[in-house]
């Protein structure tokens, strides 16, 4: 199985390669206001791969940080359940 990994991970690697060698040439990006930015396609690609992987992550953090909080409450009020047991009758001596 760990030489299927392998495999598999050769595999994308020399598919990128192979991408990155095929899209050498010079694009232009247009900005708002005449910016003009001129780069080799594949750093183009991969620019806005970064920014939406960043953006994506930039979004779901709030979500994260509600979850986390509310996982903290609920493993602090468990654990505060099971430190201090309820004072039941089966606890009392029986009889004389």
């Amino acid at each position: 199985m760990k030489y299927i990994l392998w495999l598999l991970k050769a595999a994308i690697f020399f598919t990128l390669f192979a991408f990155a060698l095929n899209n050498q040439q010079v694009v232009s990006v247009n900005f708002f206001f005449g910016t003009l930015w001129q780069a080799p396609l594949v750093l183009v690609v991969l620019a806005t791969f970064t920014a939406g992987v960043a953006l994506g992550v930039l979004v779901m953090m709030p979500r994260w940080w509600k979850n986390r909080r509310s996982a903290a409450a609920k493993t602090a009020a468990d654990n505060k359940a099971v430190a201090a047991p309820a004072n039941t009758s089966e606890d009392a001596p029986h009889g004389v």
